[in-house]
């Protein structure tokens, strides 16, 4: 019998006749053993780049992510065509992390999801030793470098978790990067740029119509709100309002519901079951529309968004890209938003100033927190 190759699984598992752009290309340089740091747009077929050669090769493929959503959205999606894939989380209770276990002690799984969290705890680390892992995929591979928009500090450990691994293949994979970013993750991986083939394959998305409409004041951002809100509420998909400060998305939701507008809040000051029904609402559709920081978004896997509307500038034009990159997945036209308040730059240029801070900017911090906590705390910043 011969073996199996990357476009018998592309057509009998996924169901895809070709490949697109840049995928064949990295699964072949993958399956050789060869590390990529790959750049797709966000619906541009990432995850098929590690699950088609998991498939190919035998043993383990370990995929580091970065949320438990997003793990469980793709496993679920793996196992409902036949792949045997599997996740490690603390939303799993003790049986059930036991039963996975045994289970990957027994070459059960070809794929498993984990955050670099997890290998910490020397129980995973004791199982997961006796395996055989050909490839290590780092998934949102941003999140490795202090440079990037969305960093996470356990990320930093990915080199630690390639070396305890047996140095397997390396893929990482990111909507976003620019090259300062693209080199830490490299230095972070543990790797050598002349050892890694950046594959970037830009950042066209040409369904999404990108729109910035210029507002004065909160009474007239809201009516361009609702404007759009109730120009694509008629029809099918999802609609993510992203703000930067909870305080302002709270008094929004207030104006909607004023409005008549149904929707549903997302943010770091709600409970985690909270978070977690709300985003499973949206998903199947029973809350289409959400106001929300950008705590929303990195493990929805939602095909029709319609409409990603920022009505507030975001932090910077990394998470800028990589939300609204959330619109559109299947392909069909959406809108994107960028409701643009002059009166909004004090504030950003606040965060600016956070991020880069200089001596005064620290004396002025030291004052506040001595004279003036309680205005910090009200503030409600995410």
């Amino acid at each position: 019998m011969a073996p199996i190759t990357a476009q018998d699984v592309l057509q009998e598992t996924f169901g895809y006749q070709s490949f697109r752009g840049t995928q064949q290309v990295i699964i072949e340089r993958t399956l050789a053993g060869k590390h990529s740091l790959v750049l797709m747009p966000t619906g541009g077929g990432k995850s098929l780049c590690y699950q088609v050669p998991a498939l190919v090769q035998d043993g383990l493929t370990v995929v580091l992510s970065p949320l438990i959503a997003l793990m469980k959205d793709q496993v679920d999606a793996l196992n409902a065509r036949g792949i045997d894939a599997t996740f490690i989380n603390s939303s799993l209770t003790k049986e059930a992390r036991i039963a996975r276990y045994r289970a990957i002690e027994n070459s059960s799984y070809r794929l498993l999801y984990v955050t670099p969290e997890r290998f910490q705890k020397s129980e995973f680390r004791r199982v997961l030793g006796g395996r055989k892992v050909p490839l290590l995929a780092v998934d949102e591979a941003h999140c490795v470098s202090q440079w990037g928009h969305d960093f996470r500090p356990d990320y930093t450990r990915v080199g630690e978790i390639r070396e305890f691994l047996g140095y397997p293949t390396t893929l990482a994979l990111t909507a976003t990067a620019t090259h300062e970013v693209q080199q830490d993750i490299v230095h972070q991986l543990g790797l050598e740029e002349a050892d890694v083939q950046v594959f970037h394959e830009g950042i066209e998305r040409p369904n999404l119509a990108l729109l910035v409409e210029e507002v004065w004041g909160e009474d007239d951002k809201l009516q361009h709100l609702l404007r759009i809100l109730k120009k694509f509420q008629a029809g099918d998909g999802g609609h993510i309002v992203y703000f930067t400060l909870i305080k302002t998305l709270e008094r929004f939701s207030h104006l909607l519901e004023e409005e008549g507008i149904a929707h549903g809040c997302y943010h770091g000051n709600l409970r985690p079951v909270d978070r977690k029904r709300m985003q499973e609402r949206f998903l199947r559709g029973k809350e289409p529309i959400v106001l929300a920081t950008n705590a929303f978004g990195m493990g929805i896997d939602k095909a029709n968004i319609r409409t990603v509307t920022h009505a507030e500038v975001p932090g910077s034009l990394e998470s800028y890209y990589q939300e609204i990159g959330r619109a559109g997945r299947d392909g069909f036209p959406s809108q994107c938003t960028l409701l643009y308040d002059q009166n909004d730059l004090p504030m950003l240029m606040e965060f600016i100033r956070w991020a880069n801070p200089d001596a005064d900017f620290y004396r002025q911090i030291d004052h506040v927190l001595e004279h003036d906590l309680e205005k910090v705390n009200a503030f409600g910043i995410e």
